[in-house]
């Protein structure tokens, strides 16, 4: 058997990683060069990130991978100012069932694919933006991309966002709503917030705080062990920038809209319309965005997908915001996804059951998941991140809110 991967972000390589360690050949084939397109730089890693990681992964990824996160996150603050100060007014538990948030730890997005990246040398081409396929009268699927160049495989799966060009041309019914809405997010070295007491108020915890009619939501993350130390013992083959250029931080957000982040696209412009924004709330929480990196700020885009009727399965199939668009938790979801489709491609390629029977158990299985109870506009928005956790979770093939 072999597979083609069209996407290379968290979703797509860990269904890489898992199909090499199973003896499947694939090939993943990226847009974008080595670093990607902007997502982020933290991720609320849950127990479904978390199973993946550990059923996909070598081991010493694995490892390298949870000494790097974060302390136990438990439970979402809201703050709130008192006589000045910034005090927590109340918690609530990370259960799943005060909302979609579960129990997890906060991770460095960039480390995490960069632990991803490495041991796919080989499998993953960068700069090869997919085009379209044709499904063969043998059952395989020929991709082509930009360059001209083919390659053909027993399956084809879309990895590539929410603008997936896979799903496009798949799945040309399934529509992605712009919703208007946008989230500015950045990144502060924890250093810069020394002695102001924000760190130690909220600890490991995300926290929320409102200020005229403004939302800012934060983490932060203090590595477990510092990247380079875990790299050096768990993955020596882990060479970047991104190991040695970390350091503990402080994650923000800002939910705006269109009209208000206006033309901003640099990370520049995008971190001074964070400053206009957060000039309202109070002084330690302006530092926090004042002090901030602004070369790591962005604003990503909030869509969602409405539920659509089952399809037929086929040698095509589609993963993470391919499919279902979750803002705060797509990483999670595409690496669950990818964990499912994995294991059901194993029993295929061992003649357990049928391809299509393979692609249609993992199929119905993320619909469940993704698609419960449609809500009164006929959507299931999922908009609102966990402090900490980022936008997008799949390649860069299909970058933005698009059909």
């Amino acid at each position: 058997m072999k597979v083609v991967v069209v996407g290379a972000g968290l979703g797509g390589l860990t269904l890489a990683h898992g199909l090499r360690r199973a003896g499947i050949e694939v090939v993943v084939y990226e847009r974008e060069g080595k670093q990607g397109r902007p997502q982020g730089i933290s991720l609320h890693f849950d127990d479904r990130g978390t199973a993946a990681l550990r059923a996909c992964l070598p081991p010493p990824h694995v490892a390298m991978a949870e000494a790097t996160m974060g302390g136990p996150r438990v439970q979402r603050l809201l703050l709130s100012e008192a006589d000045g100060r910034l005090v927590v007014e109340r918690s609530h538990p990370l259960d799943g069932a005060s909302g979609p948030a579960r129990p997890g730890r906060q991770v460095h997005r960039p480390l995490l694919r960069a632990v991803l990246l490495t041991g796919l040398e080989d499998t993953v081409r960068f700069g090869a933006e997919f085009t379209r396929f044709e499904q063969r009268p043998d059952g395989t699927v020929r991709s082509w991309f930009a360059d001209g160049s083919t390659d053909t495989a027993d399956v084809l799966v879309g990895a590539d966002g929410v603008g997936s060009a896979v799903r496009r041309q798949y799945l040309p019914h399934v529509r992605v709503v712009d919703t208007g809405k946008r989230m500015l997010m950045g990144a502060t070295p924890l250093r810069a917030m020394a002695g102001t007491g924000l760190p130690e108020l909220i600890g490991h915890s995300p926290a929320n705080v409102q200020a005229h009619g403004m939302m800012m939501a934060m983490g932060v993350l203090r590595f477990s062990r510092p990247p380079v130390a875990a790299s050096q013992e768990w993955l020596p083959a882990l060479r970047s920038r991104v190991v040695t250029d970390a350091e503990d931080y402080m994650m923000w957000a800002l939910p705006v809209t269109q009209e208000l982040l206006g033309s901003a696209e640099s990370p520049a412009m995008v971190w001074r319309r964070a400053q206009e924004v957060s000039a309202g709330f109070h002084p330690t929480l302006r530092m926090v965005v004042d002090n901030a990196w602004p070369n790591l700020t962005v604003a990503l885009r909030a869509g969602l997908i409405p539920p659509m009727p089952a399809w037929p399965a086929a040698p095509v199939t589609v993963i993470g915001d391919a499919i279902h668009v979750a803002p705060g938790f797509g990483g999670n979801l595409a690496m669950q996804d990818a964990h499912r489709l994995r294991d059901e491609l194993v029993q295929a390629s061992r003649g357990q059951q049928s391809l299509r029977a393979a692609i249609g158990a993992y199929e119905d299985a993320m619909r469940r998941d993704s698609f419960p109870a449609p809500d009164v506009n006929g959507g299931t928005p999922r908009m609102v991140p966990t402090p900490g956790g980022s936008g997008g979770s799949g390649g860069s093939n299909g970058a933005g809110v698009g059909t």
